[in-house]
């Protein structure tokens, strides 16, 4: 019974995700308030200074924590063109249960990363509309995924004008 409630609230996500929210937390977008009103307290709030600002962190763990998650963390504190908000969510990091998320659903849910890579031993899929998943090592288990406002996509490599050719004499 708990695998089918978990993949019915899988599945649920999975149709509901665009690449940089999940569970109706958008960076960028949504509120300490908003946060307080789906979750409700958290677990933990830790008071933090961002590069000179006011910041907090929320971790939900334990029966706090969404179903299906281990963990939730929630960075508050954004510098946006309008200025600082203290209140709207910087990024927030999920570590989800074994075998709630994985490899295949990841590609299913989000489509081909924009990038992936190595660090250290651990491989990760990078989405620059917001999302970079961190995979176990040497298995398709998801261990962290970390969403963020959209990040611009890499500039591209200059291409090197032909050579010219040299003067004739």
């Amino acid at each position: 019974m708990r695998w089918l409630a978990a993949l019915a609230l899988l599945l649920t996500m999975v149709a509901l995700v665009a690449a940089s929210e999940w569970g109706q937390i958008t960076p960028g977008q949504s509120t300490a308030t908003a946060v307080r009103a789906r979750y409700g307290a958290p677990t933990k709030e830790i008071p933090q200074k961002i590069e000179g600002y006011d910041a907090a962190q929320w971790l939900y763990e334990g029966a706090q924590a969404p179903t299906g998650i281990m963990k939730l963390i929630v960075d508050f504190g954004l510098l946006t063109p309008a200025g600082y908000r203290k209140d709207v969510v910087r990024t927030f990091r999920l570590e989800p249960k074994p075998e709630i998320f994985n490899r295949r659903l990841v590609l299913d849910g989000w489509g081909p990363p924009t990038r992936a890579g190595k660090e250290g031993e651990l491989e990760f899929f990078f989405y620059d509309k917001g999302l970079l998943v961190y995979f176990e090592k040497e298995s398709e288990r998801v261990l962290a995924m970390i969403f963020t406002v959209p990040q611009a996509p890499p500039a591209p490599a200059p291409t090197p004008s032909p050579a010219r050719p040299a003067p004739q004499r």
